[in-house]
């Protein structure tokens, strides 16, 4: 062998191990065989070069496809989504995003970015890239608001849609991971499947590579083939929500929640070891008895089980009750930082629980219930709410007068905006689109973007607002006015207040049940819960 076909091989064989740190799970390993690599596809020796070349092609970081049109979608259509695959190295999912366009979002889940598109008053011309270990990808994400009868793809894929939902009736729709076909644009009827406002009408478009990707609208005629599915509409929820009864629960009411069915109310009692539980068809009250004082209360997705946070008036015995909400038994009691406060279940079926003692918010596995990580905020976090689909959640930073947003995909803070005096509780809308912050020391509330995090407010409501909601077809939002005993109605698209309902005597917070009829507002004076109905 000569001199020049000993280095060669050598060059070779160096190829061919740093394509293999190239596609390992190192970052800073893979971006150092990189440049390597990207040096030696200039070698003199075209197999070098030619072996460098493949050697970076096979571990950079792909789109497929690189493009997504919506096509022409309804004005009114809340959102849309799709998931395209991400190929190359183990490193590329450790990319940054960087997106551009009117709202437009985007996140890594696994080896699929994941694309949703919340359709505004225009055209959208927008693009998603990826920057990172495994170099730098683009995929650009067009769409645009039609008028009259869909045609094309869309037609095709409302279609589609009819054909496999058959007479499926589309009830409260649950986001799920994409499902796979090869390497190409996933979009099924498990990952895509959007309810959409004010028709009731589910669509889904099938796997195809070939084809334009996801548009999800509602039909302009019923399909010649079959049925429409039955429509199911969100309940319109009312200006001015009027008094439809109390009931007695226990001592200090604070938090309450719904089951997701609508039959229950649970009720966390703060001057007592109880959390009442109400059964909605009869009225009729039952206790469970806690370790420590109840504060704040939440529901699994599945409505199996019930999280009351607990601690006593010294802050000893902090921690997190879990209720099996058929036996109505405590399961186990989770250990917490100091002080719990109005904990919370993502769309994942994680609970998170905000250490108000801690400056942070305690993240748990939907499964075992087990400590999985800590996000840390301003002081002092009072509550956590989630966008529709889970991707990022608020927490009001009572003391620092400021909105936290975290992005759920790695559990970390974006960053903090500043709003009024004392932010107590806050909501997100159901349609993703909107948080109300109920600020105490402001007698306001502040409404935020949460595409753009722009903010606008205050709106004055009554005084001292201590907690927040949404009616479920995102039409109106609710403030609790501690001191004023009563609730405000606000009008979240333009912050006027609709009306202001008197309640009990020192209310504290809101629950509206997930089938939009009814709003149930604890009163701490009083030991009561009074009934409005919001629709």
């Amino acid at each position: 062998m000569t001199t020049d076909e000993s280095g060669r091989a050598d060059r070779l064989a160096a190829v061919a191990e740093l394509r293999e740190r190239a596609g390992g799970t190192d970052p800073e390993a893979a971006v150092a065989a990189r440049a390597a690599l990207g040096r030696l596809t200039s070698d003199d020796s075209r197999q070098v070069s030619s072996a460098a070349e493949e050697a970076l092609a096979a571990t950079s970081i792909a789109l497929d496809p690189p493009r997504i049109d919506f096509g022409p979608v309804s004005p009114g259509t809340p959102r849309l989504s799709a998931s395209v695959s991400i190929i190359g190295a183990p490193t590329a999912r450790a990319s940054r995003i960087k997106v551009t366009g009117p709202g437009l979002r985007a996140r890594i889940a696994g080896d699929q970015l994941q694309v949703q598109w919340l359709p505004g008053a225009g055209t959208l011309s927008g693009k998603v890239s990826l920057d990172g270990p495994a170099g730098a990808a683009d995929l650009t994400v067009t769409g645009h608001l039609g008028s009259g009868p869909l045609t094309g793809f869309a037609a095709e894929a409302r279609q589609t849609a009819l054909e496999q939902l058959g007479s499926l009736r589309p009830v409260a729709v649950e986001r799920k991971p994409p499902r796979r076909s090869g390497k190409g644009l996933i979009i099924g009827l498990a990952a895509t499947l959007v309810l959409l406002a004010g028709t009731g009408i589910a669509a889904a478009v099938s796997t195809n590579r070939s084809a334009t990707p996801a548009v999800s609208a509602p039909p302009s005629a019923p399909p010649t083939t079959k049925p429409a599915p039955p429509r199911e509409e969100r309940l319109a929820s009312v200006d001015k929500p009027t008094v439809a009864g109390t009931i007695r629960v226990g001592d200090e009411p604070e938090g309450v929640a719904v089951s997701p069915d609508s039959r229950t109310l649970y009720v966390a009692n703060q001057s007592s070891r109880i959390l009442s539980v109400v059964d909605l068809s009869t009225r009729t009250v039952k206790s469970v008895t806690l370790r420590n004082t109840a504060r704040f209360v939440a529901v699994s997705r599945d409505g199996k089980r019930v999280f009351v946070s607990m601690y006593e008036k010294d802050l000893s015995g902090s921690g997190v009750a879990v209720v099996d909400a058929e036996k109505l038994t405590v399961l186990q009691n989770l250990q917490t930082g100091v002080q719990p406060y109005a904990l919370s279940v993502a769309p994942d079926g994680r609970l998170w629980v905000p250490i108000h003692g801690g400056r942070n918010v305690e993240v748990y596995r939907a499964a075992d219930l087990t400590l999985t990580g800590r996000v840390f905020v301003p002081e002092n976090p009072h509550a956590v709410s989630f966008d529709a689909d889970g991707q990022r959640a608020f927490t009001p930073d009572h003391e620092s007068s400021t909105v936290s947003v975290i992005d759920t995909r790695n559990d970390q803070r974006l960053r903090s905006i500043p709003v009024s005096a004392f932010p107590h509780s806050l909501a997100v809308s159901p349609d993703g689109r909107t948080v109300v912050v109920a600020c105490f020391g402001a007698n306001a509330v502040d409404i935020i973007d949460t595409v753009t995090l722009a903010r606008r407010g205050p709106f004055r409501v009554g005084t001292k607002p201590q907690a927040a909601a949404f009616a479920t077809d995102s039409g109106h939002a609710y403030a609790v006015n501690e001191a004023s005993n009563s609730v405000s109605v606000v009008d979240p698209r333009t912050g006027r207040v609709t009306a202001t309902v008197p309640v009990g005597r020192s209310p504290r917070t809101m629950a509206v049940s997930p089938d939009g009829r009814f709003g149930y507002v604890s009163n701490g004076d009083d030991d009561t819960v009074t009934i409005l109905r919001v629709s």
